[in-house]
C-alpha cells in the first residue's frame, strides 16, 4: 500500500496559502486531504438550516472541484472523528497527519484524543499556525506573561510585525507558496461527498456575504465602520471563520489600506490569545468577582430582546438584522450587548450563547471577548459604570433613521411597543447591583 501523509482541513477551507498544507505538500509523501463532518459539533446545532452548515458544505464542494482539477479527491466523512480516524488508520498507510491549530477548549481535546490513536501506530500530528499572525504566547510583556489590555499589546503586536521585513513586507505576513507543490497530491478517486441531507440539515435562504470587498470600502473603513445604514464594513467574519481567506493576505491589504482595520484583525488575535492563555473564560467572566452579579435572567425579557421587541429601536433593529440575516452591524452588537446585560441585568452567557447560534462569524474568541467587554467582566472591559444610552446612541450613529426604518418598519406606529424598562431606572438600579456585588467604591 502506497505510503501517504494526511493534510486535515479545519477551519482553513482553502488550498492557496495554507500553512499546514504547504508543509504536508513538502513533506516528500503524496498528500491526501481529508475533511470531517464533525458530529459532535453538528448534533448541538438547533437550525438544521444552519447558514454556516450551508457555507461549509458549499466551501467543501468547490475545494473538491479544485482537487479534481489537479486529478486529486477530497475525502470526506460524517462521524465522530476519534472514529474516523482509527478507521483511516486501517484503510491507508498514513505516515504522518498535518493540520493547522484549534484554539477553541473542544478542538484541544479533540486533537488530543486523535494524536493519542495515531500515536498507538507511530503516526505523528504535526500543527501549524494558520488562524491568528501571533499566537498563544508570541506577544508577551517583559516577564513573559500574557497582556491583558489591548493597548500595550497592539503595539507590541505591530512592533513584532515591523521587526522583520523582507522583501518590503513582514515575515509574518508572508504568504505559503502552496501551489508551487500542488503535483504532490495523492492521486485517486474519493467517495461522494455527504449531502446536506445525509448530514441531517437542509438549505437555508440567508445569503453569505462575498469574499470580494471593494478597495475603496476597506480605505474608508475609519469614517464609516460605526453607521449602520451605511455599507462600511467588510463583513469577512464568516470568511476569517472557517479560513476560506488567509488572514495573512488579508493583514498585508489591510496594513497598507487602512490602519483602524489593521487595529480590528489586531483585536481578533488579541481574544484569540486570551481563549488560549486564560480558557475559564469560555464558561466564567475573565475578572472573577463579576461571579457575585445577581443577574435578573427574566426569561421574558429576553424573549422580547431576542426578537427585537424591547421598545428601544436600535435594539431591535440590530436583533432583527441577526435573525433575518446572520449579521449584526458592529457598533448595534455593542449596543444590544450592553442593554441585555446591564439594562435588563441579564447574564452575558445569555446573549452570548444566543449570538453563537445566529451569527454567520461567530467565533468563540470574539465573540467571548465582545460579551464579557460589553458586560464589564473581560479584559479591556467598559467600567461597569459605562452604560450605553441607546438613544443617544442611535442618534449618533442613526440620526436619519435609516437603519431603523429597515429592520422596524413598525416604528413610529401604534403597533411598536413601549420601552420594556426605562432608560434611566435601568441604570440606576444597574449602578447599585453592580456596586454591591463589586464591593467597591467607585
Amino acid at each position: 500500500m502506497q505510503e501517504v501523509c494526511v493534510f486535515w482541513f479545519r477551519r482553513d477551507l482553502r488550498l492557496q496559502d495554507n500553512a499546514g498544507l504547504y508543509h504536508a505538500l513538502r513533506s516528500g509523501y503524496p498528500v491526501l486531504p481529508l475533511f470531517i463532518f464533525d458530529q459532535n459539533i453538528l448534533e448541538d446545532l438547533e437550525d438544521k438550516a444552519d447558514p454556516r452548515v450551508n457555507f461549509i458544505h458549499q466551501t467543501i464542494q468547490s475545494l473538491q472541484d479544485s482537487l479534481k482539477a489537479l486529478n486529486s479527491n477530497l475525502l470526506v466523512h460524517y462521524g465522530k472523528p476519534e472514529e474516523i480516524w482509527a478507521q483511516l488508520i486501517q484503510e491507508f498507510n498514513i505516515k504522518v497527519v498535518f493540520t493547522n491549530k484549534d484554539y477553541e477548549s473542544y478542538a484541544q481535546k479533540r486533537d488530543s484524543k486523535v494524536k493519542k490513536i495515531l500515536s498507538e501506530e507511530n503516526i505523528s500530528l504535526k500543527t501549524y499556525k494558520d488562524h491568528v499572525i501571533f499566537e498563544h504566547l508570541e506577544i508577551t510583556k517583559k516577564d513573559g506573561k500574557p497582556y491583558t489590555v489591548f493597548t500595550p499589546y497592539s503595539k507590541k503586536w505591530l512592533s513584532k510585525l515591523a521587526s522583520r521585513i523582507e522583501n518590503g513586507i513582514s515575515f509574518y505576513l508572508k504568504p505559503y507558496p502552496s501551489e508551487k507543490y500542488f503535483q504532490n497530491f495523492y492521486k485517486y478517486k474519493a467517495p461522494k461527498i455527504p449531502s446536506l441531507k445525509d448530514l441531517g440539515f437542509e438549505e437555508t435562504t440567508i445569503t453569505i456575504p462575498s469574499q470580494e470587498v471593494p478597495k475603496k470600502r476597506i480605505k474608508s473603513y475609519d469614517q464609516h465602520r460605526d453607521y449602520p445604514s451605511v455599507d462600511g464594513t467588510s463583513r469577512l467574519g464568516i470568511h476569517f471563520r472557517f479560513g476560506t481567506i488567509s488572514i495573512r493576505q488579508k493583514a498585508l491589504k489591510a496594513q497598507k489600506l487602512n490602519a483602524t482595520y489593521l487595529n480590528e484583525l489586531i483585536w481578533r488575535d488579541f481574544y484569540s490569545m486570551i481563549l488560549s492563555n486564560f480558557p475559564h473564560v469560555e464558561l466564567y467572566p475573565f475578572r472573577k468577582k463579576y461571579d457575585n452579579i445577581p443577574w435578573r435572567n427574566n426569561e421574558q425579557e429576553f424573549k422580547l430582546w431576542c426578537k427585537g421587541k424591547t421598545g428601544y429601536p436600535i435594539v431591535d433593529a440590530g436583533m432583527r438584522e441577526l435573525n433575518t440575516t446572520g449579521h449584526m452591524h458592529n457598533r448595534v452588537r455593542m449596543i444590544t450587548a450592553s442593554f441585555l446585560t446591564k439594562h435588563l441585568l441579564i447574564d452575558w452567557r445569555w446573549g452570548e450563547a444566543y449570538f453563537a447560534q445566529k451569527l454567520l462569524d461567530f467565533d468563540l474568541a470574539s465573540n467571548n471577548g465582545g460579551w464579557q467587554w460589553a458586560a464589564g467582566c473581560g479584559t479591556d472591559a467598559a467600567p461597569y459604570f459605562r452604560i450605553f444610552n441607546p438613544t443617544a446612541q442611535q442618534k449618533k450613529f442613526d440620526k436619519d433613521y435609516l437603519y431603523i426604518k429597515k429592520w422596524v418598519p413598525e416604528f413610529g406606529t401604534s403597533k411598536y411597543p413601549m420601552p420594556i424598562v426605562d432608560h434611566k431606572e435601568a441604570r440606576t438600579r444597574c449602578l447599585a447591583t453592580y456596586k454591591a456585588a463589586l464591593n467597591t467604591d467607585n
